[in-house]
């Protein structure tokens, strides 16, 4: 299954809270931080959401 490596580029500050909340329960702190998450649903779904703030990448096993 692939993965995708979600970076935080844009700070989460002045966001809507609900915004800032989906950042933090991603588990990205600060302004480039990655994490590597699964490539399903609902990832999908908060990548919809935060766009604007982050960039994704495919990673293949």
């Amino acid at each position: 299954m692939a993965q995708l490596k979600i970076t935080l580029r844009k700070s989460a500050a002045h966001r809507l809270p609900e915004q800032r909340k989906m950042v933090k329960e991603f588990g990205l702190n600060r302004v480039n931080s990655s994490v590597i998450k699964p490539d399903d649903a609902a990832t999908h779904g908060v990548i919809f959401k935060l766009a604007h703030l982050v960039t994704v990448e495919e990673i293949k096993d």
